[in-house]
């Protein structure tokens, strides 16, 4: 068996990068990278209670 020609193993290398590289970018590009979640620190701030209505009893009462 003879062994191949030089030009053929490096086109064939060639080629083979070639198509790694475009299969990569085409993945990133259909999947663009998501932000991550939100932190516990970076949520917004809770909103404080709303004051018990007169003559209605509070959630507070309830517990």
């Amino acid at each position: 068996m003879n062994p191949l020609p030089d030009r053929t193993v490096i086109i064939g290398m060639l080629a083979t990068l070639g198509l790694v590289f475009a299969l990569v970018f085409w993945f990133v590009r259909l999947n663009p990278s998501t932000p991550p979640p939100l932190q516990w620190r970076d949520s917004a701030p809770l909103r404080p209670a709303q004051p018990a209505l007169p003559g209605k009893p509070s959630n507070a009462a309830l517990i």
